[in-house]
C-alpha cells in the first residue's frame, strides 16, 4: 500500500494534532461481478478515497459475513448496485482510526472502534481501510476482541431499529422472535431481555440452550415442536427473521390488538430486481401499504418491514451492553481476508450455521 496524501486538522481540534498521513491506496475484496465466491477477488491496490468531513478511516482488524453479503454477492439488489460495479462487500467492521474528516469530534485517531455500514453502501468493508460515518462508528467495546466486536454492530442495529424505533418496546411487555439462533435474533432477544420484557423465540436445537442463558424464558425448537401449541398467551410485538408466509401468519395470529409485526424479509429489493427501480419500488411500496392497511382491519396491528440503518444512539447503546456483559454475537469460525473465498462458500454450503469473520493483520 502507499502512504500518499495528507489530511490536515483544525488548529483547535485534539489539542493541535500534527498533520496525519494516510493511505492511498490498500488492499479489498472487490466485486466485479455477481455470482458465486469465485467472483470475489482479493486486489492489492484498490483507491481510498477522500475523506469528507464527518467520515472516519478505520484500519480494519476484522470483518464480519452476514447474510446480505453472500446475498448481495448472488445479486440482491441488483437494480440498486449492477451500475455500481464493482463492489467492495461487508457491512461490520472492528478496527482503529486512521484519521478522521474535520468535523468529526466522537472518535480520534489511533482509537479502537465498531460500527456498520448502511445496506446500499457501495464501498463496504472487506478490506484493509474502511470509511464510515462519524453517525456509524464508536470506541469498540473494550471487554471485546475485534473478532468478537465484528460480530456484532450490523445484527444489532437491525434488531434496535424493530425494538427500539419501530415496536418501542418497554419493560413489562411480552415479545416474540422468530428465529432467534440467527444474528439478528439473537441480538434482539438480548435487547428485550436488557429492555426488561418477557422474550420467547423459536429456533433450532442447536441454539436452545444459548438463548436460555441470555435470558429467554421460552425458546422453542421449530423442527420437533408444535410452535403454536408450545407457546402460549399474546404478544406486543413480533420480529420474524425468517419472513415466509408460514412465519406471518403465525406471527399476525399471536399479536395483541395495537402489536407490531416486524420482518426482515421486505419485497422492496426483490421487487426492484424483478420490475427494475422505476417499477418494482413504486410496487413495493403499494404492496407494502395493501399489507399494512390489511392487517390494521382485520387484527389490529402493525406491519412493517425492517432493516438496519445508522443510528449512533443505538449503536452506544449496543457499546453499553457489550460492556455490561449483556450483548454478545458468537464467533463460530475466523478466516483470514486472503481466504474470503473460502469463508463464503462454507456460508453458501451452510457448513458453518453461525457467525463468520474475516481477519485483516
Amino acid at each position: 500500500m502507499r502512504i500518499l496524501r495528507k489530511i490536515t486538522t483544525p488548529s483547535n481540534y485534539h489539542h493541535q494534532q500534527q498533520l496525519r498521513s494516510y493511505v492511498s491506496t490498500c488492499r479489498a475484496v472487490v466485486l466485479p461481478s455477481f455470482g458465486g465466491a469465485d467472483k470475489l477477488q482479493l486486489r492489492s491496490d484498490v483507491p481510498v478515497p477522500l475523506l469528507k468531513p464527518n467520515h472516519v478511516l478505520v484500519r480494519t482488524r476484522a470483518v464480519s459475513i452476514n447474510p446480505l453479503d453472500t446475498r448481495m454477492r448472488s445479486g440482491y439488489g441488483r437494480s440498486i448496485f449492477e451500475p455500481l460495479l464493482p463492489l467492495i462487500l461487508g457491512r461490520d467492521v472492528s478496527g482503529e482510526v486512521a484519521a478522521v474528516g474535520e468535523s468529526v469530534r466522537s472518535v480520534s485517531v489511533g482509537q479502537e472502534v465498531f460500527g456498520a455500514l448502511h445496506p446500499t453502501a457501495v464501498r463496504g468493508t472487506y478490506t484493509d481501510y474502511a470509511i464510515l460515518s462519524d453517525e456509524e462508528v464508536t470506541p469498540k467495546p473494550t471487554s471485546l476482541s475485534h473478532v468478537e466486536a465484528s460480530a456484532i454492530p450490523f445484527a444489532a442495529l437491525t434488531a434496535w431499529r424493530a425494538l427500539k424505533s419501530t415496536a418501542r418496546i418497554s419493560e413489562g411487555q411480552r415479545i416474540l422472535i422468530v428465529g432467534g439462533g440467527g444474528a439478528v435474533g439473537f441480538a434482539a432477544i438480548q435487547l428485550a431481555v436488557a429492555a426488561g420484557c418477557n422474550v420467547a423465540t423459536t429456533c433450532g436445537s442447536q441454539s436452545i440452550d444459548r438463548i436460555l442463558a441470555v435470558g429467554a424464558e421460552q425458546a422453542v425448537d421449530y423442527v420437533n415442536e408444535d410452535v403454536e401449541l408450545a407457546i402460549k398467551g399474546k404478544f406486543d410485538a413480533v420480529l420474524d427473521t425468517i419472513g415466509v408466509p408460514e412465519t406471518e401468519r403465525m406471527g399476525i395470529n399471536f399479536l395483541k390488538r395495537g402489536g407490531h409485526y416486524m420482518t426482515l424479509q421486505g419485497e422492496a429489493a426483490s421487487l426492484t430486481d424483478r420490475f427494475g427501480l422505476a417499477i418494482g419500488l413504486p410496487a413495493a411500496t403499494a404492496f407494502l401499504l395493501k399489507k399494512q392497511i390489511q392487517y390494521r382491519y382485520s387484527h389490529g396491528i402493525e406491519y412493517s418491514w425492517t432493516f438496519m440503518r445508522a443510528d449512533i444512539e443505538g449503536l452506544i447503546e449496543i457499546r453499553k451492553l457489550c460492556e455490561a456483559g449483556k450483548m454478545r454475537i458468537p464467533v463460530d469460525k475466523t478466516f483470514p481476508i486472503t481466504q474470503v473465498k473460502e469463508a463464503h462458500e462454507a456460508k453458501d454450503n451452510k457448513l458453518i450455521p453461525g457467525k463468520v469473520v474475516l481477519e485483516l493483520d
